[in-house]
C-alpha cells in the first residue's frame, strides 16, 4: 500500500529551575535547554547480548530504526519499515496481522518488546516506540525459540523524565486517511515520573471499501531507586477492527495483471473483518547490588483477543479474455473467473513472561570480562477455533467466482465441518543461559554463550476431548570473535544455533504424529565488518549461511513423515546509516540472497528456490 502522506509534529518543553539550583544561584532569570535529535544512526544496544553493548562489538547484522527515522518517513507498520532493511521483506499476513521473511525464513511470530516475546498475530504501531532493532540470524540465546532468520524487537519509549513535554503530530493521506498521536510526560515526586502515549487512527487506501479504526493508549511510570536503579510499570490497550483484504487473485504464477482489477476488492465487504483486542501490563526494573554487579527484572503478561473473519480468491484465475495484459478494452467482460474459499479463525491468548539477569563486570590485567547469567519462566495459552465457509447450501468448501468489477461474492455460510479446529494448548517455557563477553585488551572481543530451554506444549482438542503434548530440551550455543583493528571499526566471525518446534510458531499444528518429532533446527554461519566513518555515520558488511534441518518430509511408507527436509540460505547484506552532513542523513541498503530446497520437504522437492527471500 502506498499513499502520499502529510506528516506534521508539534512539541513543547518546559523546565522549571529546582529549589536547589535557585539557591546557587538567586539572579538567574533564565534557562535554555538546547540538545540534538539522535539522527538515524546509534552506537550501542542492549538487545543484541542483553547487556549495553557498542555495535561495533557485537558480532551480528543489526539494521536500527531511530525514533527521527520513523517520524522523517511516517513509517507507521513494520510492512512500511521494512521496505528499507536489506536482507527483510514484509508478506501480507493474510490481510489480519504482521508476517516477516528474514534471510528467507517466513514468520508470524519473531517479534519481541523490550526483549520480551510478543508472538501474537496482529498488526502492530509505533506510537509508543523509541526505536526499531531488526537482528538478523538465529541467536536463541538471547531469544530462545523460533528466531530463525532473525527477530524484530521494538524499544518502547521511556517512562523517566525531568522535564516537563507534551508532544503530538498529525497526518493526512490523499485517500482520506487521518491519524492522531500524543505523547506528554513529566516528573510527578522526587523519584517518580510518568509518560503517556496515546494515538488514533481512521486508515484508507487505493483498495474498493477498505477502512480502518485503531486506536491504543500507554501510561508508563518510573521509579528511581535512589540512585541505584530503575523500575518502570506500564500498561497498554489497544484495539484494530479492519476490513481484511487479501489482495488480487494469481495469473500464470504473477499478480493478476488486468489494471481495470488493480483496485477491485475480492471478498464479502460485509463479513471480510479483522477484530484485535489487546491489554498489556510490563514491568522494567535494574537495580545495582554493587558497583559490579547489577540485577535487572523483565516481565509482561499480555491478554489477547483476535477475530479473522474472510472470503479470498483460493486458485488462479483461468483463461482470462484478451489474455489478462494492459491493452485490454476496459468494456469487456470476463466469462472466465477463479475458486474461492471462506473461513473464521478466532483466537484468545494469554502470556506471562518473565526474565531475570545477573550481570557482572570483574577484569583481571588487560583481560575484561561482562558475565551474563539469567533464568526465563513464561506460560502460553491458547484457544484457538476455525470454522470453514461452506457454499450452495451443500459440503463444498469452494466456489467459482466470476472474474468482474464489482466482484460479486458468492454466499457462503461458516458452520462445523471437516477441517474445523477447536483446540487448547498451553506451553510453558523454563531456560537458563551464562554467556561472556570478554575484551581482549584494546583489539579483541570474545562471545561465548549457552542456553538451556525446557519447553512444554501440551495440546488438547476441544472436539474430540484428545489430548497429547511433548517436551523439548534444548541447547543453543553462540560464539562470537571480533577484532578491532581501529577504535572505530570490527571485524566479526560468529556462529549460533535456534530451534523451532514442530508445532509451528503459533502452535496450531501440532497431531499425535507430529508430537513425536524433533525440532527443526538452524545453523548460521556469518562474518562480516562494521566501520564508524565517523561518530554519527557507519557502514556495515555481512555474509552470511543459514542453514535449516529437520523440516518434515514425506516418508517411504505412505502417509509417515521423517526429517530429512533442509534448506539453505546464504547472502551479503550491506547498509549505510548516519549523517554525511549536518543538514543531510542517509539510510541505504543493499542486499544479495539466495535461498533453496537442499533435502525434499513436504513443501517442495530439492533444488526448488525457497518464495518471498
Amino acid at each position: 500500500m502506498f499513499r502520499n502522506r502529510l506528516f506534521l509534529s508539534a512539541a513543547l518543553t518546559f523546565a522549571a529551575l529546582g529549589q536547589g539550583a535557585a539557591a546557587a544561584d538567586a539572579d538567574a532569570a533564565l534557562i535554555v535547554v538546547t540538545g540534538e535529535r539522535p539522527g538515524y544512526g546509534i552506537t550501542s544496544t542492549a538487545t543484541a547480548t542483553r547487556t549495553d553493548t557498542p555495535l561495533l562489538n557485537v558480532p551480528q547484522s543489526i539494521s536500527v530504526l531511530t525514533r527521527q527515522r520513523l517520524d522523517d518517513q511516517a513509517l507507521l507498520s513494520i510492512a512500511d519499515a521494512l521496505r528499507f532493511v536489506p536482507g527483510a521483506v514484509a508478506t501480507q499476513g493474510e490481510g489480519n496481522r504482521d508476517q516477516i521473511v528474514l534471510r528467507g525464513n517466513n514468520s508470524s511470530a519473531d517479534f519481541f518488546v523490550d526483549g520480551l516475546r510478543d508472538d501474537v498475530q496482529y498488526y502492530r504501531d509505533f506510537y509508543n516506540v523509541e526505536r526499531l532493532e531488526i537482528l538478523k540470524g538465529p541467536n536463541a540465546l538471547s531469544f530462545g525459540r523460533g528466531g530463525a532468520g532473525g527477530i524484530i524487537n521494538r524499544v518502547s519509549k521511556s517512562a523517566f523524565t525531568q522535564l516537563v513535554f507534551a508532544g503530538a503530530d498529525a497526518s493526512v493521506d490523499t485517500y482520506g486517511g487521518w491519524r492522531l498521536g500524543g505523547d506528554v510526560g513529566a516528573p510527578l515526586a522526587t523519584g517518580l515520573s510518568a509518560r503517556l502515549n496515546a494515538v488514533y487512527e481512521d486508515g484508507r487506501n487505493h483498495r474498493q471499501f477498505y477502512d480502518l479504526q485503531r486506536w491504543a493508549i500507554n501510561p508508563t511510570l518510573g521509579f528511581e531507586l535512589g540512585g541505584k536503579g530503575r523500575v518502570a510499570i506500564g500498561y497498554e490497550h489497544a484495539e484494530d477492527d479492519r476490513l481484511a483484504d487479501r489482495g488480487v487473485p494469481s495469473e500464470n504464477g504473477q499478480p493478476l495483471l488486468d489494471r481495470r482489477f488493480r483496485d477491485t476488492f475480492f471478498g464479502d465487504r460485509a463479513r471480510n473483518r479483522s477484530i484485535f483486542n489487546g491489554d498489556i501490563v510490563s514491568l522494567i526494573g535494574d537495580y545495582a547490588l554493587t558497583d559490579q554487579l547489577t540485577l535487572r527484572q523483565r516481565a509482561r503478561y499480555g491478554d489477547y483477543d483476535k477475530l479473522y473473519r474472510n472470503l479470498f480468491p483460493a486458485t488462479a484465475v483461468t483463461g482470462l479474455g484478451g489474455g489478462g495484459d494492459d491493452d485490454v478494452d476496459e468494456d469487456e467482460c470476463s466469462s472466465e473467473g477463479f475458486g474461492v474459499e471462506a473461513y473464521q479463525d478466532a483466537v484468545q491468548r494469554q502470556n506471562l513472561l518473565s526474565q531475570t539477569d545477573l550481570e557482572w563486570h570483574v577484569g583481571t590485567g588487560a583481560v575484561r570480562h561482562i558475565v551474563l547469567a539469567g533464568v526465563e519462566f513464561g506460560r502460553q495459552t491458547t484457544r484457538s477455533q476455525r470454522l470453514n465457509g461452506y457454499f450452495d447450501a451443500g459440503n463444498s468448501t469452494r466456489a467459482l467466482a466470476v472474474l468482474n468489477d464489482p466482484f460479486v461474492p458468492p454466499p457462503f455460510v461458516l458452520r462445523a465441518g471437516p477441517g474445523q479446529r477447536d483446540n487448547y494448548t498451553r506451553a510453558d517455557l523454563f531456560a537458563a543461559f551464562v554467556q561472556d563477553q570478554i575484551a581482549i585488551g584494546e583489539h579483541f572481543d570474545l562471545l561465548a554463550g549457552i542456553r538451556y530451554d525446557r519447553f512444554s506444549l501440551d495440546y488438547t482438542d476441544n472436539l474430540t476431548r484428545a489430548g497429547f503434548g511433548r517436551t523439548d530440551n534444548l541447547w543453543s550455543p553462540r560464539l562470537g570473535l571480533v577484532w578491532k583493528p581501529k577504535p572505530n571499526a570490527s571485524l566479526y566471525a560468529s556462529y549460533s544455533r535456534s530451534y523451532l518446534p514442530q508445532a509451528g510458531d503459533q502452535f496450531t499444528s501440532l497431531t499425535a504424529t507430529i508430537a513425536t518429532l524433533k525440532p527443526e533446527q538452524f545453523q548460521n554461519y556469518e562474518i562480516g565488518a562494521k566501520w564508524d566513518v565517523t561518530p554519527a555515520l557507519n557502514l556495515t558488511a555481512a555474509l552470511y549461511r543459514l542453514d535449516r534441518t529437520n523440516t518434515r518430509a514425506n516418508g517411504p511408507v505412505a502417509g509417515s513423515i521423517v526429517l530429512t527436509g533442509a534448506a539453505r540460505s546464504q547472502g551479503l547484506e550491506l547498509a549505510a546509516n548516519g549523517h554525511i552532513l549536518p543538514n543531510w542523513q542517509v539510510s541505504a541498503g543493499f542486499a544479495v540472497q539466495d535461498a533453496e530446497i537442499r533435502s525434499t520437504t513436504t513443501a517442495a522437492p530439492a533444488g526448488r528456490k525457497v518464495p518471498l527471500f
